[in-house]
């Protein structure tokens, strides 16, 4: 079911676009000393995964600097998912789909999307440690009707968003996730 939105390069347009939206809230928030106005200061990332063919634009980490202050504005974004060099969405549902007893499906996964098991298991570990032991997490997790189970995310929290088909529920998690992308240690972790 999620493997089709791993290789959708119209949700990796989407994503940009609702990237482009945060970045343009932010400069319209303007930044937190008040006093200048926020200059294009983007920047190159080298995110991995995805789908063939992706434009140079998709690299591209939305960014702002104080003309005043000096201090980067960054907004949070749905394609990064904080300093991972995977896109997003790859970090959300590989995990989700390794989920099973079998090795095989581990290599399998290993093969189709050229990720190492190292970086599965990290990625794990992320989810089933990290981000439930963030204030992130402490802030955000009674907003679910039903408890996310923490021994079963990210699956669980895919299944805690409402979106009827895969690539809403991949939207609505990115989003609730955008935080965690700006780098906002008040908010991350």
């Amino acid at each position: 079911m999620y493997q089709t939105v791993l290789r959708d390069s119209s949700l990796f347009s989407l994503l940009l676009q609702l990237d482009q939206v945060l970045a343009a809230e932010a400069r319209a928030a303007g930044c937190g000393c008040g006093k200048g106005a926020l200059h294009s200061a983007h920047y190159p990332r080298k995110p991995r995964g995805g789908p063939e063919g992706l434009g140079a634009e998709h690299s591209m980490r939305l960014s702002f600097c104080c003309s005043s202050c000096r201090k980067r504005v960054t907004p949070g974004s749905l394609r990064f998912l904080g300093r991972k060099v995977f896109f997003g969405v790859w970090v959300l549902l590989l995990p989700v789909l390794r989920e099973g007893p079998t090795r095989e499906r581990l290599r399998r996964l290993e093969e189709v999307f050229d990720v190492s098991r190292r970086t599965l298991l990290r990625w794990r570990r992320f989810w089933r440690e990290a981000l439930p032991g963030s204030r992130f997490w402490e802030a955000r997790r009674g907003r679910f009707a039903t408890p996310v189970a923490v021994e079963a995310l990210p699956g669980s929290l895919l299944e805690a968003f409402t979106g009827a088909a895969p690539s809403g529920r991949v939207l609505e998690v990115l989003h609730f996730l955008s935080p965690l992308s700006c780098g906002c240690r008040e908010q991350a972790f």
